[in-house]
């Protein structure tokens, strides 16, 4: 145990008006370290929509921005969801959210009416010209990461399979917007582009997603981005539909199903599965926006003997105005996480939209989504100010130091995830404190630590000690042993 007068020295390190006035509290951790579970794979973010229009911007600042999040002194992400895009009629109004309009890769022929035109066998009906910006982005991580996963997945289908006509959704939202018997052809769709893109880009996808928060009321034809509804039944015809047409192209990538927008609406999904689609989904994703019945979602992972990825999630505190370096919304998305690890215990966490707009336009108070903001509907050849916020830092917090390979562990403390390397000699806890009071962490023995932190005035940052200051995030990395003192793991690769 630190004594007062020490304790009282170390606190003055942190202190602020407010804190300076609160007493500090112990919290001791205990970390099942000898029941690690989940093989943990990495972190990252789907590449909408931010990659069409950053994709496109100067080599020095679009560089910069595949530094922060895949670079070795970034936040060391291995993971990227490339959205395969619906495409809106040529001719069509824009109506879509900045980046939100990706290109499809189908193109009408001159003369050709309707919408009963399209033909997956015929090379005249693809143009694989479009999606540059985004498809930039790809080459970007190849370069950058030893091992990227890459995964595909589809908002909606192009605008001449949809009932409505528009890539946003059907005129109501409830109701299904793949025009009857489109599953198949969709489906060729998907699995030429995933063919077609391995091998312009050198890659490999491991899983394709055809529906994306499939079974919700959000998607309209007055919509500001891509989406559609699939009832339950309709996925699982699409899940089939895809499976064979990515088995009929002699391809390793598996379906990944059904990246529903939480975990209530993803056991609702699944339950309506019959077993012959579910033995043909390689993983199952599930988005975070919500946190009732996660454990469910992980036991019917586990019951079914199939990898688990939380796929899409940003958690910045509601009503909170845009700040680049305000506290509230980076410990929010941190507790996030940290249950996200607790409950769910995902194979992979993956962020939605890592680059946004700013927000406070016409005198809005805005809002505080995405890691990076800037100007996204500047002018692509425009200078680009890039505003990377404190949500950024405490996103290093755990992917710098949680990393593949790792296994998730079992902590008894509500705030506190935690990771153990292979060899089982490092140890890795990410605690936030979000209260006004100095937490003093008492390590497991046998266990040294070095302490980095994110808090209003360090960006993870080396701080010695194990006291979380008020409104933090830390994180500890632990060893076995004796010895001297760790170095400051500055990067991922640490």
């Amino acid at each position: 145990m630190i004594r007062i007068p020490r304790l009282a020295a170390l606190l003055a390190v942190f202190a602020t008006p407010c804190a300076a006035q609160e007493r500090p509290v112990t919290v001791t951790l205990h970390p099942a370290v000898e029941r690690p579970s989940t093989v943990f794979e990495g972190w990252g973010t789907a590449l909408a929509w931010f990659a069409d229009v950053t994709g496109g911007w100067p080599d020095t600042e679009r560089e910069r921005l595949a530094d922060l999040f895949y670079g070795k002194d970034g936040l060391g992400w291995t993971i990227a969801r490339y959205n395969i895009g619906g495409g809106n009629a040529a001719g069509t109004p824009p109506y879509l959210r900045p980046g939100g309009a990706v290109p499809g890769f189908w193109q009408q022929p001159a003369g050709a009416q309707g919408r009963d035109w399209w033909r997956a066998d015929d090379p005249a009906m693809w143009d694989w010209s479009q999606d540059k910006r985004q498809r930039w982005w790809l080459d970007a991580i190849r370069t950058r990461v030893k091992a990227p996963i890459f995964e595909a997945f589809s908002n909606s289908p192009p605008w001449f399979m949809t009932v409505s006509g528009r890539v946003s959704g059907a005129e109501k939202a409830t109701d299904d917007n793949l025009r009857p018997g489109f599953e198949a052809p969709f489906a060729a769709y998907l699995a030429r582009s995933v063919d077609e893109l391995q091998k312009r880009h050198r890659i490999t996808f491991r899983t394709l997603s055809p529906v994306n928060e499939p079974n919700t009321d959000y998607w309209f034809a007055a919509n500001k981005q891509e989406g559609a509804h699939w009832s339950p039944a309709r996925q699982a015809a699409m899940i089939d539909a895809t499976d064979a047409a990515l088995r009929a192209r002699g391809l390793t990538t598996v379906v990944a199903a059904p990246d529903e927008t939480n975990s209530v609406l993803f056991l609702a999904d699944w339950a309506g599965y019959p077993a012959s689609t579910r033995a043909r989904i390689g993983q199952l994703n599930v988005h975070s926006y919500g946190n009732i019945n996660q454990t469910g979602v992980r036991d019917a992972a586990r019951a079914a003997n199939i990898r688990l990825w939380m796929s899409e999630n940003d958690a910045p505190l509601d009503k909170d105005p845009e700040s680049f370096d305000g506290m509230a919304s980076p410990l929010a998305m941190a507790e996030h996480i940290v249950l996200d690890l607790k409950r769910l215990e995902p194979a992979a966490w993956v962020f939605w939209q890592a680059v946004e707009d700013l927000s406070t336009r016409d005198g809005g108070k805005g809002s505080n989504w995405g890691l990076v903001k800037a100007d996204l509907r500047a002018s692509p050849g425009a200078a680009h100010a890039i505003h990377v916020t404190r949500k950024y830092w405490a996103m290093a917090q755990f992917s710098r130091y949680i990393r593949p390979g790792d296994r998730l562990v079992s902590v008894d403390d509500l705030d506190t995830a935690g990771a153990m390397s292979p060899d089982g000699r490092r140890l890795v806890l990410v605690h936030v404190n979000p209260g006004l009071n100095p937490r003093q962490l008492t390590l497991p023995p046998g266990w040294r630590a070095r302490m980095v932190v994110t808090d209003a005035a360090h960006d993870a940052a080396c701080v010695p000690g194990t006291i979380a200051p008020p409104r933090a995030v830390v994180t500890l990395i632990l060893r076995r042993g004796a010895g001297k003192d760790l170095p400051c793991p500055a990067s991922p690769a640490a």
